[in-house]
Protein backbone atom coordinates (compact mmCIF):
# COMPACT_ATOMS: atom_id res chain seq x y z
CA UNK A 1 0.00 0.00 0.00
CA UNK A 2 1.34 3.31 -0.97
CA UNK A 3 1.78 6.05 1.74
CA UNK A 4 -1.07 8.36 -0.42
CA UNK A 5 -3.38 4.86 0.47
CA UNK A 6 -2.03 4.53 3.91
CA UNK A 7 -3.04 7.71 4.36
CA UNK A 8 -6.67 7.85 3.21
CA UNK A 9 -7.07 4.13 5.59
CA UNK A 10 -6.04 5.80 8.65
CA UNK A 11 -8.10 9.63 7.57
CA UNK A 12 -11.21 6.99 7.42
CA UNK A 13 -10.59 5.26 11.15
CA UNK A 14 -9.89 8.00 12.68
CA UNK A 15 -13.17 9.22 11.67
CA UNK A 16 -15.05 6.13 12.84
CA UNK A 17 -13.14 5.65 15.55
CA UNK A 18 -14.12 8.31 17.16
CA UNK A 19 -17.05 6.96 19.71
CA UNK A 20 -20.10 6.29 18.51
CA UNK A 21 -20.01 7.11 14.84
CA UNK A 22 -20.06 3.58 13.71
CA UNK A 23 -23.10 3.23 15.58
CA UNK A 24 -24.64 6.05 14.03
CA UNK A 25 -24.12 5.02 10.40
CA UNK A 26 -25.04 1.60 11.14
CA UNK A 27 -28.25 2.57 13.00
CA UNK A 28 -29.53 4.36 9.53
CA UNK A 29 -27.91 1.65 7.29
CA UNK A 30 -31.96 0.42 6.42
CA UNK A 31 -31.67 3.98 4.36
CA UNK A 32 -34.88 5.34 6.29
CA UNK A 33 -34.30 8.63 7.26
CA UNK A 34 -34.30 9.05 11.50
CA UNK A 35 -34.90 11.94 13.35
CA UNK A 36 -32.86 13.14 15.74
CA UNK A 37 -34.34 11.35 18.83
CA UNK A 38 -35.32 8.22 16.93
CA UNK A 39 -31.64 8.22 15.90
CA UNK A 40 -30.67 8.85 19.96
CA UNK A 41 -32.90 5.53 20.45
CA UNK A 42 -31.60 3.90 17.74
CA UNK A 43 -27.96 4.17 19.06
CA UNK A 44 -28.46 3.43 22.35
CA UNK A 45 -26.97 5.17 25.36
CA UNK A 46 -25.34 8.35 23.52
CA UNK A 47 -25.59 11.86 24.52
CA UNK A 48 -27.53 14.47 22.61
CA UNK A 49 -24.00 16.18 22.87
CA UNK A 50 -22.18 13.38 21.40
CA UNK A 51 -24.78 12.53 19.30
CA UNK A 52 -24.86 16.60 17.54
CA UNK A 53 -20.95 16.56 17.69
CA UNK A 54 -20.89 13.04 15.37
CA UNK A 55 -23.76 14.16 13.62
CA UNK A 56 -21.39 16.97 12.52
CA UNK A 57 -18.49 15.79 11.88
CA UNK A 58 -20.30 12.65 9.42
CA UNK A 59 -21.76 15.17 7.82
CA UNK A 60 -18.60 16.93 7.36
CA UNK A 61 -17.12 14.13 6.05
CA UNK A 62 -19.62 13.16 3.44
CA UNK A 63 -20.90 10.11 4.99
CA UNK A 64 -24.28 11.69 6.61
CA UNK A 65 -27.01 14.00 5.70
CA UNK A 66 -29.99 16.02 7.05
CA UNK A 67 -33.07 16.32 4.67
CA UNK A 68 -36.77 17.12 5.96
CA UNK A 69 -37.78 13.71 7.20
CA UNK A 70 -34.26 13.18 9.63
CA UNK A 71 -30.93 12.46 9.28
CA UNK A 72 -30.14 9.70 5.89
CA UNK A 73 -26.43 8.18 5.03
CA UNK A 74 -25.63 9.75 1.39
CA UNK A 75 -24.40 7.49 -0.97
CA UNK A 76 -21.20 7.54 -0.08
CA UNK A 77 -21.90 6.17 3.62
CA UNK A 78 -23.95 3.72 1.95
CA UNK A 79 -21.21 2.46 -0.09
CA UNK A 80 -18.97 2.71 3.30
CA UNK A 81 -21.90 0.43 5.20
CA UNK A 82 -22.02 -2.18 2.19
CA UNK A 83 -18.42 -2.53 2.72
CA UNK A 84 -18.76 -3.33 6.24
CA UNK A 85 -21.90 -5.53 5.70
CA UNK A 86 -19.89 -8.32 6.02
CA UNK A 87 -19.34 -7.53 9.89
CA UNK A 88 -22.15 -8.48 10.69
CA UNK A 89 -21.83 -12.18 9.69
CA UNK A 90 -18.08 -11.74 10.78
CA UNK A 91 -19.46 -10.72 14.48
CA UNK A 92 -21.68 -13.56 14.55
CA UNK A 93 -19.87 -16.56 13.82
CA UNK A 94 -16.96 -14.62 16.95
CA UNK A 95 -19.50 -14.89 18.60
CA UNK A 96 -20.71 -17.54 18.77
CA UNK A 97 -17.19 -19.30 19.08
CA UNK A 98 -16.54 -17.22 22.03
CA UNK A 99 -19.51 -19.12 23.46
CA UNK A 100 -18.54 -22.42 23.04
CA UNK A 101 -14.81 -21.96 24.69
Amino acid sequence: MSSKENAAVNQLFEKLECRYALRVLWALRDGHPQTFRLLQDSVGGITPNTLNTRIKELRECGLLDHGSDGYTVTPVGQDLLKRLSDVQAFATRWSAARVKK
